[in-house]
């Protein structure tokens, strides 16, 4: 029994450490845009999540700008700027589970879009 306490304790350390670094978020995702969900379109998003709560990669194959993530309380969320050259799009999005849900808002073409990704690789977000 004490060895099972110990093992569960550590478990939730280890949980609570990844919480703190973001280390969830961070990755290679498979960004579903798709607005028919009978034609797929999905995208490349990549996360690196620095210790300063700034948040560098691409997304939509854009560089990610003025990035920021933070978890807090007992979620990791991140908020970034991208540009087509355009204009800027503002994205806010939240690992929930195995999934990142967000949202994309681009002014200038006056459009706010949901979305969700998967773990590039896995099952479900195996192809871009």
């Amino acid at each position: 029994m004490k060895s099972f306490v110990t093992a569960a304790m550590l478990m939730l350390a280890a949980s609570a450490a990844q919480a703190q670094t973001g280390a969830g978020l961070a990755g290679e995702w498979t960004v579903d845009l798709a607005v028919d969900p009978a034609k797929p379109y999905t995208r490349p998003m990549k996360l690196a999540l620095g210790a300063d709560g700034t948040v560098t990669g691409s997304f939509y194959d854009s560089a990610i700008e003025n990035g920021r993530w933070r978890t807090d309380p007992g979620r990791t969320c991140v908020s970034f700027r991208t540009s087509d050259g355009k204009g800027p799009y503002h994205t806010a999005a939240c690992l929930r589970g195995e999934v990142v849900e967000g949202q994309t808002w681009a002014e200038h073409r006056s459009f706010l879009f949901n979305w969700h990704a998967t773990r590039f690789g896995s099952a479900a977000g195996a192809t871009r």
